[in-house]
């Protein structure tokens, strides 16, 4: 019963140390790990550790071996040095990735825009050269009406009606859905 009762002291007492040292530290500690971290959760298991340390090392914590808080600072200081040299050894951690961003695609599959590229310029060469001309120049080339009218020749009425049409057309020929080309009538 003896030893239960010397044990129960010095677990008060080592709870008594280290809740005056963070009393007394704790502040100034706190503060100088998030200053040299930058991220305040890591300073507050910097200073969780440093103040193992003391409570491992009590000898540390006398005035007569010099100032606690100093001994405290550069024990801090040492352990955060010690997590950036761990860190930069070590290869990037990889986030865990949660199950509702697991399960979405990141990129659309490349073979559907080759796919789709494919039957596009198939649509385009069924249509007639004029339609043809028409949907280039608007579209591939970025020409207002006016300026494709000007290129080919002919009267802006006559770039909007051939472009209605060639759109149309090309509407139809993705009609089935699956992604078949129809015959374009134009």
């Amino acid at each position: 019963m003896a030893r239960t009762r010397a044990g129960a002291r010095r677990d008060a007492a080592d709870e008594a140390l280290i809740r005056t040292l963070y009393e007394q530290h704790g502040g100034a500690l706190l503060a100088y790990a998030v200053r040299l971290t930058g991220d305040r959760a890591a300073a507050e298991d910097v200073v969780q550790e440093t103040l193992i340390r003391a409570w491992r090392n009590p000898e540390a914590l006398t005035e007569a071996r010099g100032s606690v808080r100093g001994w405290l600072l550069t024990v801090e200081r040492n352990l955060i040095t010690d997590r950036f040299r761990a860190r930069a050894a070590r290869p990037a951690e990889v986030a865990e990735v949660s199950e509702e961003i697991a399960t979405v695609p990141v990129e659309r599959d490349h073979a559907d825009g080759v796919v789709e590229t494919l039957v596009m310029t198939q649509a385009l060469d069924r249509l007639s050269p004029e339609h043809r001309e028409v949907l280039r120049s608007i579209y591939f080339q970025r020409l207002s009406v006016a300026e494709a009218a000007a290129q080919l020749g002919i009267p802006p009425g006559t770039v909007k009606s051939r472009a209605h049409y060639a759109l149309r057309a090309l509407k139809k020929s993705y009609a089935g859905g699956s992604g078949s080309l129809k015959e374009v009538a134009v």
